[in-house]
């Protein structure tokens, strides 16, 4: 009888803690806090105090941002802000794979310059290290909400740091250069990179009232969110606004285009529109959807112009994203000079080891040796038994037939070259690189190490994001791992802990790579073979 009044006693005490744990706790005085606008109220949720929508700057239409004007009272900042226009805003979604990314598509408005904030305590006096999160989808799609892995409360709960996720400018508004159409349009080239450097800005000038260090910012991204943290370590005027770097699987670009490239589909684009030069400001009224049409067609014109010409554009191809405009951007990405401009950055770097490759060879995916084999040397020729060498001796313990197509080739050649010359810079901050090599189980196996898996692991969110991890104790061991490593790493700029194996410094001679699974180890670069066979081909 004793033990059973004791079970009761203890199953109420969990009810009673779990109670506490979910409370959210609203009202007119809760979670107030300073900005240089004005007052800001959040709310509090398991003892993380949230701001959603919070605007950083403000911007026309081709305008440079610009701060916010103050407002009166208390501004309530409780749910997540507009998001970018799309080009191609989503009507429909393919069920399945819709299933595993459960995305949060929000609301659309060209006025959205918005960000978000989570943090343990906004009155303790304490200054914690600052995660600075830029979402993914290339420099055309995407936002802060957009999947559930992007959330910063069991992040910033579980390292006492402060999580910050933005929203941005992109595609056509974010980067169409009319810098030959006057002054006025001088900055238009990378204005969705010049809206990250304000929110950096007002990270600097406002994250101490909500218990962060101005002077401790590490800025993380995933795809092209992690291509945006190499564009920014390759900015003069965000030089100083960040102390260190995270990038995820965004190492596809390592180039930028040129003003000849960017001012022509500008060019196109008023074509398009039959608007002679004379009236460019049209533009800035112009609905979006006609404008992101023309964009578009000016797009595919100028591509098959370069094709005619010979010339590869930078990226997978031509689309909207940062250029080399001379002074906001004045070198690319991968140069001496850059990496000179982020020398004292120290830079964790890395991949997933399937990507996109589960989403490309879907229909292998329970396809038998044979016809993997056949396809393999129809794609391949003479070099197909190169091929599957190369892979085997990559991943030896892989079993299923299409792993021996599920290998990316398109993100981890640019981490290994960034990583390769960032390392080798004289008293150059430090490198660590990764690999992500976890399994989901979701769908029988189907999904692998897709891109974007690792995001429910880094953010401490896999249950959050269960439809694509499964849930699980696998899952959860291994997200304590990693996000565990991040969090150090924002703190110290050293990612190591006691969960992990020792993650040594990258180097060329030493390749050491952490890699992320239910075992983690460390090993040197495992696929030279295999990188070396894919870039020639």
């Amino acid at each position: 009888m004793k033990t059973r009044l004791m079970l009761l006693i203890g199953v109420c005490l969990i009810g009673h803690i779990a109670m506490a744990q979910t409370e959210v706790v609203t009202g007119a005085d809760v979670a107030v806090t300073d900005t240089e606008s004005g007052k800001v109220r959040g709310f509090i949720q398991n003892g993380i105090y949230t701001y959603k929508g919070i605007p950083y700057a403000t911007a026309e239409r081709f305008m440079p941002a610009k701060k916010v004007a103050p407002w009166d009272g208390v501004r309530s900042s409780t749910m997540y802000g507009p998001v970018a226009p799309l080009m191609t805003p989503t009507t429909q979604v393919q069920d399945e794979s819709e299933f595993v990314f459960d995305h949060d598509w929000g609301y659309t408005s060209e006025d959205c310059l918005r960000l978000n904030v989570w943090t343990p305590s906004i009155d303790d006096g304490k200054k914690r290290p600052v995660l600075f999160w830029i979402h993914g989808g290339g420099f055309t799609a995407g936002s802060s909400q957009e999947l559930p892995s992007y959330h910063g409360e069991n992040l910033s709960a579980k390292g006492d740091v402060v999580v910050v996720s933005i929203n941005h400018r992109l595609n056509i508004l974010g980067f169409l250069d009319l810098s030959a159409y006057g002054d006025k349009y001088k900055h238009t080239p990378n204005n969705s990179m010049l809206d990250i450097v304000a929110a950096l800005d007002w990270v600097k000038s406002n994250i101490t009232n909500f218990g962060g260090d101005p002077n401790n910012v590490t800025i993380f991204g995933q795809s092209g969110g992690g291509a945006k943290v190499n564009t920014l370590m390759a900015m003069p005027k965000a030089k100083g606004l960040f102390h260190k770097a995270i990038n995820q699987s965004g190492s596809f670009r390592g180039s930028l285009s040129k003003k000849e490239t960017t001012r022509a589909i500008a060019a196109e684009v008023l074509k398009e529109l039959s608007l002679s030069e004379d009236q460019v400001d049209s533009l800035q009224t112009i609905p979006f959807d006609k404008l992101s049409a023309a964009g578009s067609a000016a797009l595919q014109t100028v591509a098959k112009q370069m094709k005619a010409q010979g010339i590869v554009p930078v990226g997978m191809s031509l689309n909207w994203g940062p250029s080399m405009d001379g002074t906001v951007l004045p070198h690319d990405l991968m140069s001496d000079e850059a990496f000179e401009l982020s020398k004292d950055i120290p830079l964790m770097v890395g991949t997933t080891k399937n990507e996109f490759t589960p989403f490309m060879n879907g229909r292998f995916f329970n396809a038998s040796e044979e016809k993997v084999m056949a396809h393999i040397k129809e794609t391949y020729k003479e070099k197909a038994d190169d091929y599957i060498a190369a892979v085997k001796k990559a991943y030896p313990n892989d079993t299923r037939p299409s792993d021996l197509l599920d290998i990316d080739a398109t993100f981890r050649p640019g981490a290994v070259f960034q990583a390769n010359k960032k390392s080798q810079l004289d008293n150059g901050a430090p490198v660590y690189m990764f690999m992500f090599t976890w399994q989901s189980p979701v769908f029988d196996g189907k999904y692998k190490a897709l891109h974007c898996m690792e995001l429910p692991f880094v953010f401490d969110n896999v249950e959050r994001a269960r439809q694509m991890t499964g849930g699980g104790q696998e899952a959860h061991v291994l997200a304590d791992k990693m996000s565990s490593a991040w969090i150090n790493f924002a703190k110290k700029g050293n990612p190591n802990h006691d969960g992990l194996p020792q993650w040594p410094e990258y180097n060329p001679k030493n390749t050491a790579t952490m890699f992320f699974d239910n075992t983690c180890e460390v090993k040197p670069q495992h696929d030279k073979e295999f990188l070396a066979l894919m870039s020639e081909k």
